[in-house]
């Protein structure tokens, strides 16, 4: 089990830190009298590695990288150029570095920034890859005979979606209009969603482009780093538009991510594989080492001015195909991939009730409310509500965490077409 890396920077000594020196994750910050630029989280601090660069007590190589609030161009540089990257800076901000008076002035306090979004999306891709949710949702449809399509356990199901409406932790999101029918009505109107949803997942951002198919190790070496994600589900729009095609307007409202980047590396000590197989997956699928993680996950839901309550608790090692397996699986027809693309993990459930990751599971599809610290229920969300996920990887008196994914539900438009 990873131990701690001592830091003399105190706060990133704290077992409850989500930034110790093991971890130091990649955002982009700004403050009051600066321009968003990029930098690391260590403690309650952030280091500003743009300054670093330019005062040239840390390189990125030539030509310098940070000068853009966007980690692309240092991802472009490639895996050993990370590498020596976060070992350089590891060493700067060690118990026992010879620079901490060069590395003071360059420090910002995590109270004073505000984040932005850590990296230019190129492409978004979000799967549907975990069982417990899929098998879920599945039996709320057709049964617990039919819950899983014939292609399930076969291949990892995803679709499209829309990288311009991903945004960051903090940023509100409005609950969307859309085409709702429901069984009841004899035709379909154009109203707010009524049950809009959330869902736990975890992104991989792909460091490395390719050109055609790869192999799953392949895959894992393209990875640059994981961030929460949270998955804004429009529930009722879903219900009438899915078929034949699946998901289009239901999941383009907002994708939230965490501001911080945990990179592969800081992740390494607590790698896991993969449940055990029902059906053998084919060659290029197949594992040769593990490739998922043991990090906790927890989502909570606070009313308008009220008390937060924790509705669920569950681990990414739920999932039943990890990041490199997605990627491996969307090259596969030949489908590029860019440096910035983003994968979505599909939604983190669970064996049991507590361990959901979104309102329709928790809920069951709304027969089932849940009931709030509050004393307030909820079958979806409503106005006012503040979403907020967190997750770290723990080890002996160290965590490797995330900060929070957190947005805010404000009510549909009065009318969406008023100019």
């Amino acid at each position: 089990m990873t131990a701690l890396r001592r830091s003399w920077i105190d706060s990133a000594n704290s077992p409850d830190t989500d930034f110790p020196l093991n971890n130091l994750p990649y955002g982009v910050f700004s403050t009051e009298d600066s321009a968003p630029r990029c930098g690391v989280a260590i403690g309650d601090q952030i280091v500003d590695v743009k300054g670093l660069e330019e005062a040239g007590i840390l390189t990125s190589g030539e030509p310098p990288v940070f000068s853009k609030p966007s980690w692309n161009a240092f991802m472009e540089l490639g895996p050993e150029a990370w590498n020596g990257f976060r070992g350089a800076l590891m060493a700067l901000l060690a118990e026992k570095t010879g620079l901490k008076e060069r590395v003071k002035p360059y420090l910002v306090p995590m109270a004073e920034a505000r984040m932005h979004m850590p990296f230019e999306v190129s492409e978004y891709t979000d799967f549907y890859a975990g069982k417990n949710h899929a098998v879920n949702v599945g039996t709320m449809f057709r049964g617990p005979e039919n819950a899983l399509p014939p292609n399930w356990l076969h291949i990892p199901i995803g679709y499209n979606g829309r990288a311009s409406s991903v945004v960051v932790s903090g940023t509100d999101v409005r609950r969307p209009w859309g085409q709702l029918k429901a069984p009841d009505m004899e035709a379909p109107v154009f109203a707010p969603c009524k049950r809009f949803d959330l869902e736990l997942e975890m992104g991989a951002i792909v460091g490395v482009p390719s050109s055609g198919p790869i192999t799953v190790q392949e895959a894992d070496d393209m990875i640059f780093g994981y961030v929460l994600l949270n998955d804004w589900s429009a529930r009722d729009i879903q219900a009438w538009e899915y078929q034949p095609l699946g998901p289009f307007q239901a999941k383009a409202t907002a994708t939230t991510i965490s501001p911080w980047i945990v990179t592969k590396a800081a992740l390494e000590p607590f790698r896991t594989s993969t449940p055990e197989r029902e059906k053998e997956l084919l060659p290029y699928l197949q594992e040769p080492t593990p490739m998922l993680y043991d990090i906790t996950l927890e989502v909570t839901l606070a009313p308008d001015g009220k008390e937060a309550s924790t509705i669920a608790r569950t681990n990414y090692s739920q999932m039943y195909y990890s990041a490199a397996q997605q990627l491996a699986h969307h090259t596969t027809s030949g489908c590029p991939m860019r440096v910035g693309d983003l994968l979505g993990s599909g939604t983190i459930s669970g064996p049991t009730k507590a361990e959901r990751g979104s309102l329709l599971e928790l809920s069951w599809g709304g027969k089932e409310p849940l009931t709030l610290e509050s004393g307030e229920t909820r079958n979806f969300l409503e106005d006012g509500d503040t979403l907020t996920l967190a997750g770290a990887a723990k080890g002996d008196g160290v965590r490797v965490g995330f900060g929070v994914c957190a947005g805010k539900v404000l009510p549909a438009l009065d009318d969406p077409f008023k100019r």
